[in-house]
């Protein structure tokens, strides 16, 4: 496992104009402050408008949220693309299963992201309610010491390669939490699509994509590798 390199993560939607844009975006640009540097998100679409720059009301949605839209253009998933990814976060369910044919070797490390955000959920609350504040040490300070001594220790002492340690086993980790974290109608796993919709549709993409979002900025945040 290389710890040098960032951690890449890579959102899917359909056209890559609308949905996996602002996901990418807005996690690239939480994660840069959590750890600067530390990973690379990139994006692309299973029947993507190649070449295409982010639709207006997402420009509108990722400025709003403070990441830059500056310089985007669609691209198509290849299996090229997918070489090397760490995580994939795709908008919906069949999304996913477009990813799995074109690189089954990513079974363990593709999720939709609102299940993937609701797994890291689960696994704050179990680090929250296992942290005993009398026992010391790395959980003495709540969920934000739980699961980072080993990753610490087996790095090599620096912080970026914690992180990236951390990151790539986390995929494993939070599928172990799935069954605690179904939803009660499969639909809550998938992210509207809005091309050519209604503005209220983008709003209701924003709607199911900022929680998802946060919740994943969350985790990284309390999972961060000390200084």
């Amino acid at each position: 496992m290389d710890t040098s390199a960032p951690v890449r993560i890579l959102t899917v939607c359909t056209g890559n104009i609308c949905r996996s844009p602002v996901a990418e975006r807005l996690l690239q640009a939480g994660l840069d402050q959590v750890v600067p540097g530390g990973f690379e998100v990139a994006s692309a679409g299973t029947r993507a408008m190649v070449g295409d720059p982010m639709q207006p009301i997402s420009v509108d949605i990722v400025r709003t949220f403070g990441g830059s839209p500056d310089h985007f253009a669609a691209r198509q998933l290849t299996p090229k693309i997918l070489r090397g990814v760490d995580l994939v976060l795709t908008m919906t369910s069949g999304h996913r299963g477009e990813v799995l044919q074109l690189d089954a070797s990513l079974l363990k490390r593709t999720f939709t992201i609102r299940e993937f955000a609701r797994m890291l959920d689960v696994l704050d609350e179990r680090a929250s309610a296992g942290a005993d504040p009398h026992a010391g040490g790395p959980a003495a300070g709540g969920g934000a010491g739980v699961g980072r001594s080993t990753a610490d220790a087996d790095d090599g002492g620096t912080p970026f390669a914690a992180n990236a340690a951390y990151w790539r086993g986390l995929p494993a980790r939070a599928a172990g939490v799935r069954h605690l974290s179904l939803p009660a109608d499969p639909s809550e796993n998938d992210i509207v699509d809005p091309y050519r919709r209604d503005p209220a549709v983008y709003r209701q993409m924003e709607d199911q994509l900022a929680p998802a979002i946060v919740s994943i900025l969350r985790h990284a945040r309390l999972n961060a590798p000390s200084a």
